[in-house]
């Protein structure tokens, strides 16, 4: 984590400048609208001014107010308009602007691109009056959440009866967490939302992808729609009339499952709801992988083990998603990876008194405190460093960031994981090879794709709440010749990478066969997963 005085003046202020292309772009969008009142909460250097401007639409407005933070670039933008009177330049944090005219001051139009400021670059007062603005509109405050969203949230406010809101916003207010308030209360201030998103990323400068969000309140509500754009050259051919709208659950789910068509999103509803399904979670405990709070310390290859005599006190370690192989973990891909030279065990020192630790163990404790080890924040909080917490031995693995498709992974020989991997615990009675045939299927992968998100660089990552929201096939009885055949195939495919579709075309003639799944939906979910998939691998 960069502190203040590590960060650049850009990052605290959270401050990327659109680019004039795109502001053009989106101020087109409303070139035909009787727009009388307009504000621009984060101006920077005028951009939108300027495509306002130029594409004739500011001589239409009565008023058009601009708030900028910086002085410098607040005094050069009122330079520029000094002679436009309807141009109101104001040299203020959008925060306390908010604070004295929220109650007074309504617009037709707000747009722009509101400030990406992580929580701890926040001045305490900047704190509290976030915290203020989500608390009143019912939603959390909490220190993951990003300035960004409480702008949003401020300027739904301040919107006309009939206003619409149009702002550059990351996509994550698609999926993550932090953002599941903001997504409910847009769905119940808000009777349109578009969303226009792009694969090839925007900014130059910065690899953040970035959605154009446009909000419309007043009129019977429509839903939710979004377009996908290559790149901006597809807004010279944009038809927002092309495209209709979908009816928007008002929930806190993510907005992703709206890439999916109507016909699409019917059949996920139904299988939410179909007796022969379940939830991943009601198979048992998922929770992360462990914290050791410094992995190149306390994951050791045999080589460091023999040095200092660490044997007795390792675990086998799943460390990273290299280390897994198939869909078991087996004492036999343990020693492939220990003689590999991979980092392939854990120390796990005892809570005994340290007196009574051997003087190899000790040696290795000296050696991590005198490079400094024990000073990382994780270590530095534990009654003694070098003890990791929360040590146990899971019956599963789920890999946490997947590439091409998700790993689910049983534990065959007592091993363990760092937060690489999540661990599963399944609850009595449940047998975890059903339980694997029950993921392995174009149905659990399309509820993979939905419930996770796209992390960076084409990765999907899964939490474990959102693993136990993945739908599975309720699998209940299998003869064992039959179990072991179709695991031993699937298997066979993961572990010689070989195209994993072959593994799903195994799953899903298993599911139509025993539960009489209508082999219609294998495909159309084969689809969305392949969908999904291609869009997020496009970012890659």
């Amino acid at each position: 984590m960069k502190l203040k005085k590590d960060s650049s003046e850009q990052k605290l202020r959270g401050a990327y400048y659109t680019p004039l292309r795109l502001a053009n772009a989106m101020v087109s969008l409303f070139a035909p609208e009787n727009i009388q009142t307009v504000l621009e909460p984060s101006c920077g250097d005028g951009v939108f001014l300027d495509s306002l401007f130029s594409v004739g639409l500011m001589e239409q407005i009565s008023m058009i107010q601009a708030i900028e933070i910086e002085s410098e670039e607040a005094n050069k933008v009122a330079e520029r308009y000094k002679e436009t009177k309807n141009v109101d330049v104001i040299c203020e944090d959008f925060f306390d602007f908010y604070q004295r005219n929220y109650k007074s001051s309504q617009y037709d139009l707000i747009l722009g691109n509101p400030p990406y400021i992580r929580y701890q670059y926040l001045t305490e007062e900047q704190r509290k009056i976030q915290s203020n603005i989500l608390t009143t509109h019912g939603m959390k405050a909490n220190k993951l959440i990003n300035a960004w969203v409480a702008f949003v949230v401020a300027c739904v406010q301040m919107l006309s009866d009939n206003g619409k809101i149009a702002f550059v916003l990351p996509a994550e207010i698609l999926q993550v967490a932090y953002a599941e308030d903001l997504r409910l209360y847009l769905s119940n201030h808000l009777q349109k939302i578009t969303l226009i998103t792009f694969e090839e990323l925007v900014f130059p400068n910065i690899e953040q992808e970035v959605v154009v969000f446009i909000g419309e309140k007043g009129g019977e509500e429509k839903g939710i729609r979004i377009f996908e754009m290559n790149n901006l050259d597809d807004f010279d051919t944009l038809d927002l009339s092309q495209n209709g709208f979908k009816k928007l659950q008002h929930v806190r789910e993510k907005w992703t499952k709206y890439f999916v068509s109507a016909k699409e999103m019917e059949l996920i509803n139904t299988i939410k709801t179909d007796k022969r399904f379940t939830r991943f979670s009601d198979y048992g405990l998922i929770n992360v992988g462990i914290t050791t709070g410094n992995n190149n310390y306390f994951s050791v290859t045999d080589e460091v083990c023999e040095m200092y005599d660490l044997e007795d006190v390792t675990l086998p370690l799943i460390g990273r998603s290299s280390h897994l192989h198939g869909v078991y973990f087996t004492s036999q891909d343990w020693d492939e990876n220990r003689k590999d030279g991979k980092r392939a065990r854990l120390i796990y020192f005892p809570d005994t008194p340290l007196e009574q630790y051997s003087e190899k163990h000790k040696e290795y404790i000296k050696l991590g405190e005198d490079s400094g080890e024990d000073k990382g924040y994780k270590c530095s909080i534990r009654d003694r460093w070098y003890i990791v917490p929360s040590v146990w031995v899971p019956d599963a693995f789920f890999l946490r960031r997947n590439n091409l498709y998700p790993k689910f992974v049983l534990n065959r020989c007592n091993a363990v994981s760092t937060d690489t991997t999540h661990r599963i615990k399944f609850y009595e009675g449940v047998d975890p090879e059903l339980v694997l045939i029950s993921y392995y299927n174009s149905i659990s992968f399309a509820f993979t794709e939905i419930c996770g998100r796209s992390y960076g660089g084409g990765v999907l990552e899964i939490l474990p709440g959102e693993v136990g929201n993945i739908m599975l096939p309720k699998i209940q009885d299998l003869p064992p010749e039959k179990k072991n055949d179709i695991i031993n195939r699937i298997d066979n495919i993961v572990r010689n990478n070989l195209d994993i579709e072959l593994a799903l075309d195994i799953g899903d003639q298993t599911i139509i066969d025993l539960l009489g799944i209508d082999s219609d939906w294998c495909k159309q979910c084969r689809k969305i997963w392949k969908k999904l998939q291609h869009r997020r691998l496009m970012r890659g």
